[in-house]
């Protein structure tokens, strides 16, 4: 059943790329990527109960799982640990770039106030796997803080990337990355909800432009 049920997520998300690049993230959307994959509409629902919620999930997830396999080849050690998640980062916008046309779109359903939730949860796991990777094994209040204030330079730098491009993006993450490094900002004060607000306020400008 779990094999059956991880392939067929797969399958459907594949599926639905082209049409959510074209139309967005929306029930239609899914509706005729499951009709294209052959699933009835109870197979539809057991799969992704949360409907296209569940989809773009699925897609946050993949674009995790493809960073890091780019990164693959790659030893963190090797690095100072401000390359490390900067490479991490990179990584992780090239992945997603992959699906850009649906990328938009995701970034645009994800910035709807209804959605907020999920984009939080979606970029916290995203930010907990580049911080893995490159090593980090705090378990007090830096753990939170250090994803809480990457998650912020993940959708800055996103938001610049697929307004700018590429380039841009790089210039943003140098800029941005000090807020990752530096310990005594975190002692000083800079803590999960300050940098939560700053996500909140980007994904405000995503979804206005």
């Amino acid at each position: 059943m779990n094999d059956w049920a991880d392939e067929t997520e797969q399958r459907l998300l594949d599926a639905a790329l082209p049409f959510a690049g074209e139309m967005g993230w929306s029930a239609v959307t899914l509706s005729r990527a499951a009709r294209r994959v052959g699933l009835s509409d109870g197979e539809t629902s057991l799969l992704l109960p949360h409907g296209v919620r569940d989809l773009a999930a699925l897609l946050s997830r993949r674009h995790d799982a493809a960073g890091m396999a780019a990164l693959s080849g790659i030893d963190p050690k090797t690095l100072k640990i401000r390359e490390r998640i900067a490479a991490g980062v990179m990584a992780r916008l090239d992945a997603a770039f992959e699906n850009e046309a649906a990328l938009r779109r995701w970034a645009g359903f994800l910035a709807l106030p209804t959605n907020l939730p999920l984009a939080l949860r979606l970029v916290w796991e995203t930010a907990d796997t580049i911080w893995r990777w490159a090593g980090d094994t705090a378990t007090d209040e830096n753990h939170y803080s250090k994803r809480a204030i990457l998650s912020g330079v993940l959708i800055s730098t996103l938001a610049v990337r697929l307004s700018q491009g590429r380039e841009a993006s790089e210039g943003e993450l140098a800029a941005r990355i000090q807020n990752v490094m530096d310990f005594e900002k975190w002692k000083a004060g800079i803590k999960p909800a300050k940098a939560m607000t700053e996500f909140v306020e980007t994904l405000g400008k995503l979804r206005y432009r």
